[in-house]
């Protein structure tokens, strides 16, 4: 199975399906974890993201469903994300180092890099509390399977179309009113919606990109590039925000100056690109590209 709802099926079945892969992902990631537990939980918030964007696309028909699980979904995530946020800090400083301007800046990234790095360890080798978050994940993962299981939706042709349409339009509006909060600011949580929402059209793509492959897939190699550029934009961001509370983790002051002097270059190209990027993806009226995407699927069933 992939991330895919085949108009020529039940749509239930389908919904129930991708839904249900989601969450066996997730647990097999939290429980396996063939690369250790910071990028077991990294693949597990991506399931739970995905599947936060599937019950998106049907709201309209399952509202009450859609608030409860969302609800359980995330508040699930939020319990891992100090783990991610400690790997994602590195990784972002290592993003950092890679655009340094100069030896003195470079010299001065490497060592927040291995302050940074030490801290993520530190908290692997002390995880009995993440540990327990895992447990409580899992558990929450078996309540939102039997939730899912009970879920159904009035099938056929027309409904279907309709449905996919409705949630189509909506994740567009949705994206064109995050890119134009996005204009005339550095708000790094206007950007990170716009990075949310950019997700979710692209969950959106890879669902139904059996209508129209080469259309849908190029659509979804440029909205990558967005999710991508904000996805280092939020975790500077993230960073700015560490050095703000406890700047005294990072040594010395000139090293703090320099840090903060390449996040806010870093961010202000990030935000740039994003923009350029989206205003391209984004670039169709909601309601046309909703109605196309309506017809492709009464094509198809």
């Amino acid at each position: 199975m992939s991330y895919h709802i085949r108009p020529s099926e039940h749509f239930t079945e389908e919904f129930k399906a991708v839904g249900t892969e989601q969450l066996t992902l997730a647990v097999s990631a939290l429980t396996d974890r063939p690369q250790g537990l910071p990028e077991a939980i990294h693949n597990a918030r991506k399931n739970f993201k995905r599947l936060r964007s599937l019950y998106r696309l049907a709201a309209a028909d399952i509202p009450a469903f859609r608030r409860s699980e969302n609800a359980r979904i995330r508040n699930m995530a939020r319990t891992l994300s100090t783990a991610r946020d400690e790997t994602a800090l590195v990784e972002v400083s290592r993003y950092l180092l890679d655009h340094a301007e100069n030896a003195d800046e470079r010299a001065a990234l490497k060592r927040i890099g291995k302050v940074l790095t030490a801290r993520r360890d530190e908290q692997v080798t002390e995880g009995n509390l993440l540990e327990e978050s895992v447990a409580a994940a899992l558990s929450t993962c078996g309540w939102a399977l039997d939730s899912l299981s009970r879920i159904t939706f009035q099938d056929g042709g027309k409904k279907g179309a309709k449905r996919i349409a409705k949630g189509w339009r909506k994740a567009l509006e949705r994206a064109a009113a995050a890119r134009q909060a996005c204009t005339d600011t550095t708000d790094a949580h206007l950007f990170h919606e716009l990075r949310k929402r950019s997700q979710d059209y692209r969950f959106y793509l890879d669902i139904l990109q059996r209508l129209w492959p080469s259309a849908l897939h190029a659509k979804r190699i440029e909205v990558t590039k967005v999710v991508d550029l904000l996805g280092h934009h939020n975790d500077l961001a993230l960073l700015a925000s560490l050095v703000d509370e406890q700047p005294q983790i990072f040594g010395k002051s000139e090293d703090v100056a320099y840090l903060l002097s390449a996040v806010i270059t870093r961010q202000k190209a990030l935000r740039e690109q994003a923009l350029t990027v989206a205003a391209s993806v984004f670039r169709d009226d909601p309601k046309a590209e909703s109605r196309k995407i309506k017809l492709l699927w009464q094509d198809a069933v």
